[in-house]
């Protein structure tokens, strides 16, 4: 077996307990979340919780925060998806009731990308020059894109399937630098599977346009 491929198989070894079950449920999070279910966010709680002290741990200060803010994200995403899920199976509280899956024109998206970098590049100076964080200015932009798009998905806008592919790409050697190998292996099978997020997605908003016009119609 290859030297590297030794090396990672090593490190999975030395897997905590604690960071396999975080893996698990965050998981159980997405797949949960690409079908819209509610209990998507019960596991997102427990995993963040989880999180919040691994990256601790490993100096990731920024991330460490990140996982206070999914906490609390977690309780206004579950609050504003049971508004949705309680609805269900008749169409006038399906369309008048809850959050529906919508997407944001071009200008919210470059608004949206000038404030990530502007917020990256302000706290990556301020944590190299103050603290030991590990990879200050890719810490904070990985942590300041999932604030917006963890915010985004609660409010159910399409298009945070896409800004998670480049912020879990980013993640992904975050983690390797930190040796947090399955959190690594976790962020690729996210790449792979918010693509299919984004077209599960695309696919539930274009039906739901087509219940809202016939209701219209109606």
């Amino acid at each position: 077996m290859p030297a590297p491929v030794t090396a990672v198989y090593q490190q999975l070894l030395a897997t905590s307990g604690w960071e396999l079950l975080a893996v698990v449920l965050a998981i159980a999070y997405l797949l949960l979340a690409l079908r819209e279910n509610s209990l998507c966010w019960y596991c997102a709680l427990a995993s963040t919780a989880i999180y919040t002290g691994l990256f601790w741990d490993v100096s990731l200060l920024m991330e460490s925060a990140l996982n206070v803010y999914y906490m609390a994200m977690a309780v206004y995403g579950w609050h504003q998806w049971r508004r949705s899920d309680s609805s269900r199976g008749e169409l006038h509280r399906e369309l008048h009731r809850g959050i529906a899956i919508h997407s944001w024109p071009l200008t919210h998206h470059i608004l949206a990308w000038s404030l990530i970098v502007l917020l990256s590049v302000v706290s990556g100076f301020l944590l190299a020059s103050n603290t030991s964080a590990a990879l200050p200015y890719l810490d904070s932009f990985t942590t300041w894109g999932s604030v917006l798009t963890t915010w985004m998905v609660a409010r159910k806008v399409l298009e945070n399937w896409l800004y998670w592919i480049v912020i879990d790409g980013a993640s992904i050697v975050l983690y390797l630098d930190r040796d947090l190998y399955l959190t690594s292996l976790l962020f690729s099978a996210y790449v792979i599977i918010v693509v299919f997020g984004y077209f599960s997605w695309r696919k539930r908003m274009a039906r739901q346009l087509s219940m809202e016009s016939s209701y219209v119609d109606v």
